[in-house]
């Protein structure tokens, strides 16, 4: 399932700083391994001059909104890999990237394309596209119904964390929710729940597509607590959903025995 987040409308509301050399470069290389077409630059020439080619020829140096509009195209790919399970979008993001490195082998699939996902978001972003109450209710419903997962939204305010929007993605043909909470200052934080019929494992603390994360399995659900390297506590954030002491939001009322005998 696609993000729906209005990425357009959010960066078209603020002003927009310059493009980042590490974007610049990133979209370059995805240019260069994608394109047919052979660069005429000398071999001599440094890598970092023919990749800043690239990129000038593909957006031009005076358009920097269009360049921004790449960001929001970034975005959106990288929720069509976690629908169509592609596994080689962790390292375009990420220069330098090895596949035998062994950080990554022992990080789950699922796991390195959330943790992917989730570095393309900004705190406008998310801030923009919080959901209205009715349709964070609906979308909790279809992931017990339809997902058939037990999901629990925890209320992480005591960390500093408003909880703002929930998704259904999908990877391998499977529920993959995502929990989208702000802190106070700096970029967004995302609890990622996936289906895993393993036994329970303690929390473990990595770092995946430049992003932090911490992951644990607690009765048959995969977790991943994800977010930049500066800022939040993640481990401690993660204790207080393991350990269940933090409340629950939306939480399902039962019916009272009475209610349920007048519905029969």
């Amino acid at each position: 399932m696609a993000s729906c987040l209005p990425y357009e409308e959010a960066f078209a509301r603020q002003k927009l700083p310059p493009v980042p050399e590490s974007l610049k470069l990133n979209i370059a290389a995805l240019a260069a391994q994608h394109s047919a077409a052979q660069t005429t630059a000398p071999a001599s020439a440094p890598v970092a001059a023919r990749k800043d080619s690239v990129f000038a020829r593909l957006f031009g140096q005076s358009r920097p909104k269009f360049a921004w509009m790449a960001l929001t195209f970034a975005a959106g790919a990288a929720c069509y890999a976690l629908v169509l399970q592609v596994g080689v979008l962790n390292g375009v993001l990420k220069p330098g990237f090895d596949a035998t490195a062994p950080a990554v082998a022992q990080t789950l699939p699922w796991v390195q394309q959330a943790a992917a996902y989730q570095h393309l978001y900004t705190r406008e972003t998310v801030d923009y596209g919080a959901q209205p109450t009715d349709v964070v209710t609906k979308t909790l419903a279809d992931i017990r119904e339809v997902d058939g997962l037990a999901l629990r939204v925890p209320d992480l305010s005591s960390a500093g964390l408003t909880f703002k929007r929930v998704q259904r993605l999908r990877f391998n043909n499977k529920a993959l929710i995502q929990l989208v909470y702000l802190p106070e200052n700096g970029a967004p934080v995302a609890l990622c729940v996936m289906k895993e019929p393993k036994p329970d494992q303690s929390l473990t603390q990595q770092s995946v597509a430049q992003m932090n994360v911490v992951t644990w399995r607690q009765s048959e659900l995969g977790y991943a607590l994800i977010g930049e390297p500066e800022g939040v506590d993640l481990k401690a954030v993660a204790r207080l959903v393991a350990d269940r002491t933090a409340g629950q939001l939306f939480a399902v009322s039962r019916a009272p025995l009475w209610v349920a005998d007048i519905q029969k």
